[in-house]
């Protein structure tokens, strides 16, 4: 029996189980609305060590090792990890897999990386190739602050329209069998571009992507916009989180439970993050900080995750590309 629906989405057959998540977040991160929901708060950028860079890897180790933890496994039990940042060569998870010792696909999906790891993982579960999989993201406002834009020391002001990378780290366990929370669907996205240049509105490069992936979500599965409790996007910020409610509402769809990662992991009034965070470690954050939590107390029955990516670079800016976005859903129920 075919497992796929419509052009983009997987259904399947034996939803894996969510077994333990684990997260970790910068000092920034802990003082926002979600803060009392982490596994771990640090007020030191460098996390006891010596670069941000390290600091980065070794926020994957300890969200890998809580998710494990809550999973009551020892990292033994995975047949593959799938993970990725922000960096060059995503240097900070192969560290923190290199020091993890596990199997590892290493993944590069900009913000969206949490979802399409997530998504992976499930497949891999849910066609038999493995029993144990885990998932993890993250990102540092230093590290990331560094590669794409100037050094921190430089100080220069930020436009309206940017985002706070989130300085955050979550991880998931994935089994066959548990009580759950459960992966049910995962839609593969497609790449949208609507040519904007301006690497400081990622929120509207990827709105577009975000936008096709929700609607064909919706369209593969035969599900209206109100079968979820929750659709959550990440991390579009509070521009791109705007631009996709009016796509939608254009086609007559009002997506009253709609709403952004980088819109819940600040105070958007409080907190001088602009437009809201951003950054692999954000939608893994508040995913591992607050919607597990949800789905397992039964606060939330189905949650659409869906995580966006502006796929751009120094090097591809420079040379005057465009930013190109991308998003992949996945679909998390409280029971199966």
């Amino acid at each position: 029996m075919s497992k796929k629906l419509g052009r983009q989405t997987f259904a399947l057959a034996c939803p894996p189980a969510v077994a333990g998540w684990g997260s970790i977040v910068g000092k920034k991160e802990g003082e926002g609305p979600l803060g009392p929901l982490f596994d771990r708060i640090s007020t030191d950028s460098y996390f006891g060590e010596k670069t941000w860079e390290k600091a980065e890897s070794v926020m994957q180790q300890f969200a890998v090792t809580r998710a494990l933890e809550r999973a009551g496994q020892a990292a033994s039990c995975l047949d593959a990890l799938f993970g990725g940042d922000l960096m060059n060569q995503c240097i900070a998870t192969g560290y923190a897999a290199r020091a993890l010792g596990v199997p590892f696909f290493g993944l590069y999906g900009a913000c969206s990386t949490m979802a399409e790891g997530l998504g992976l993982a499930s497949l891999l579960v849910d066609g038999g190739f493995a029993a144990w999989t885990a998932a993890v993201a993250s990102s540092h406002f230093c590290t990331a602050e560094r590669q794409y834009r100037m050094p921190l020391e430089y100080g220069g002001q930020r436009t309206p329209t940017a985002q706070w990378t989130a300085t955050a780290s979550g991880a998931v366990v994935l089994a066959q069998n548990g009580p759950g929370p459960y992966v049910t669907h995962v839609t593969a996205g497609k790449i949208c571009d609507p040519g904007i240049k301006d690497a400081n509105n990622m929120g509207a490069a990827m709105a577009p992507a975000a936008y096709d992936t929700i609607r064909t979500h919706l369209a593969d599965t035969g599900r209206s916009s109100s079968f979820y409790d929750l659709i959550v996007t990440g991390d579009l910020g509070k521009l791109g989180c705007s631009l996709v409610t009016e796509l939608f509402r254009r086609d007559g769809v009002e997506l009253s439970n709609y709403t952004d990662c980088g819109v819940l992991l600040y105070d958007l009034e409080r907190q001088d993050v602009h437009c809201g965070g951003s950054g692999c470690g954000c939608s893994a954050a508040v995913l591992t900080g607050r919607l597990l939590g949800e789905l397992q107390a039964g606060t939330l029955q189905h949650v659409l995750f869906c995580g966006t990516g502006a796929l751009h670079s120094p090097v591809s800016l420079g040379q005057g590309e465009s930013v190109p976005g991308i998003c992949h859903a996945v679909a998390l129920a409280a029971a199966r």
